[in-house]
């Protein structure tokens, strides 16, 4: 599906909390995003890049929009879709008189403009033309670029802009496509995100937690006018498989990896990953994959090795797999310093025990819990503190507490390259599962948070290639949860109290029948966390809304 032009507006406004962003809450019954808090915005219609709005416009030709959004051609469209949708949505219009000043409500324009323009009656030129309007599009500074990854029902190629909403006009939603509005100091935004209070999509977040950073609105824009924002990547790129070029997509699991390592796009980097192949990934870090494909491991689990003089670091030696072990005794000649480990299920820590008796190399990481249940064999020599770090020539190597999928999980930071070994904190191409009573949902999303505080550029996941667009992966998989969360509150209120299984049907009406039974773990996990919070109860065997 080929994304489709699209444009968002965030309008910023003078508060007594410093500066407020206007949000519009899409209808619940909406196809793409229900619920879910927005900037004004929406598609780029064949009337915003007409040839009759060009005397209405201001600021800008196609060149001079083209150049600021990095594009060949076509940029105007994006900056006129963008004051289009904040009329219709919103019922803001940024624009100007015959005579050169901003209109306010009183202006022929508010009578049914809004209206015709949302029914297709109207297009922008003409009601550029009806009513003497210029638009000034220099007023529009360019923030954000996102494309909405494959999955979606719609997909859309969306640039962000901000600007200062027009003095004496009233937001009003449109009661259809949208259902409330609000506006939202950026820090509060945050804040009720954090909570699960509001949702926000990743993009929307992106831009939210860009405009925190500012205590007023002229620091907000002004920022947005000097840093230009690095484009979203949408060409093709090559890459190997089978001995054959191939072209990948943006969104396609190599595709981030394909560009870092091979920038030139000469097909150097394997389209799949390669057990047992080593794939160097920065100067002195590597990756090799155990041959332990399966439903829960993807094509395998992930051991990365890092380079130094003092002696070499593994990451996640793996299962007890001879040849593996072996191929990391080979790569390291031995010299191998400490063996981490982010977690001990079963994939991921026992190889550490054969490797340290080949190595004497220390162990490093967190205990078992009691339950039986994991590598009960991996004994670490040292048990970090969180945030203490390891000595690297040039660098450091940070140890992050990240409860959630595990009770004793660890992220590894490079601080020198800002890459994040995240073990199974964060997977590539799925969720992770958090199970009960080690799993905890709560953990899971304030670990999530947390790294949200660090400097990291990329991703090494236990499973699968580097990810890119960190903080976004993140918002993903935050506000991924908390949706579902919605609907868990959701099927409480309606159901109420129930036990557990009456409840997943509702809950997870959107999963096939045949996935309940794992549902039901995820939903247990969501209820704890409710639990937690103090927001639902279990009471004789069946869950009540509480709060």
């Amino acid at each position: 599906m080929q994304p489709r032009p699209a444009s968002t507006l965030a309008l910023l406004r003078e508060s007594t909390s410093g500066f407020e962003v206007l949000m519009l809450q899409r209808s619940h019954q909406a196809v793409f995003m229900p619920g879910f808090y927005v900037f004004p915005g929406g598609a780029v219609d064949e009337g915003d890049q007409h040839d009759d709005l060009l005397p209405h416009l201001e600021g800008h030709d196609d060149a001079s929009a083209s150049k600021l959004l990095n594009l060949k051609t076509g940029g105007l469209g994006y900056l006129t879709a963008a004051i289009r949708e904040c009329f219709e949505e919103a019922g803001l219009l940024l624009a100007q008189d015959r005579d050169g000043k901003p209109v306010g409500t009183e202006h022929p324009a508010f009578n049914d403009a809004r209206e015709r323009l949302a029914r297709g009656e109207l297009d922008l030129p003409a009601l550029c033309q009806n009513h003497n309007l210029r638009l000034p599009l220099d007023r529009l500074a360019y923030i954000d670029h996102w494309i909405t990854p494959p999955g979606p029902p719609r997909r859309f190629d969306t640039r962000f802009f901000v600007a200062e909403a027009p003095a004496g006009q009233i937001a009003r939603h449109d009661g259809e496509e949208t259902i409330d509005h609000c506006w939202l100091n950026p820090q509060a935004a945050l804040e009720e995100h954090r909570a699960g209070q509001r949702l926000f999509g990743a993009p929307t977040l992106s831009v939210i937690r860009r405009l925190a950073r500012y205590k007023t609105l002229d620091e907000a824009l002004g920022s947005a006018i000097r840093a230009k924002p690095m484009s979203f990547p949408t060409e093709p790129w090559p890459a190997r498989r089978n001995d054959e070029i191939v072209q990948l997509s943006p969104g396609q699991p190599a595709y981030q990896e394909a560009r870092k390592l091979d920038p030139k796009g000469q097909g150097t980097v394997n389209a799949d990953i390669e057990p047992g192949a080593w794939v160097r990934l920065a100067e002195n870090i590597w990756r090799l994959t155990v041959p332990n494909p399966s439903v829960m491991t993807g094509p395998g689990t992930n051991t990365y090795v890092i380079e130094d003089p003092a002696g070499h670091l593994v990451i996640d030696p793996g299962p007890r797999h001879e040849e593996h072990l072996q191929r990391i005794l080979e790569k390291t000649g031995g010299k191998v310093r400490a063996i981490l480990a982010t977690h001990t299920h079963s994939d991921h820590s026992p190889g550490a025990g054969p490797l340290k008796a080949a190595t004497g190399a220390e162990t490093i990481g967190l205990a078992p819990p009691g339950d039986g249940l994991q590598d009960m064999t991996f004994a670490p020599d040292y048990t970090p503190e969180d945030g203490e770090w390891i000595e690297l020539q040039g660098s450091r190597l940070k140890m992050i507490h990240t409860p959630g999928h595990a009770s004793n999980h660890l992220c590894f930071l490079h601080e020198g390259e800002r890459v994040l070994f995240s073990g199974d904190h964060i997977m590539q191409g799925s969720t992770v599962v958090i199970n009960p009573p080690d799993g905890d949902m709560k953990a899971y999303l304030n670990s999530l948070n947390r790294l949200l505080e660090e400097d990291i550029d990329w991703i090494a996941p236990g499973h699968g290639f580097l990810m890119g667009y960190p903080q976004m992966t993140v918002d993903y998989l935050v506000t991924h949860r908390l949706s579902r969360e919605h609907k868990v509150i959701a099927a409480l209120r309606k159901l109420g109290p129930a036990p557990l299984e009456t409840l997943v049907p509702e809950a997870y009406a959107d999963a096939a029948p045949a996935l309940h039974r794992i549902a039901a773990r995820s939903l247990l996990a969501h209820l704890l966390k409710l639990e937690q919070e103090g927001r639902a109860q279990l009471q004789d065997g069946h869950w009540v809304w509480s709060a």
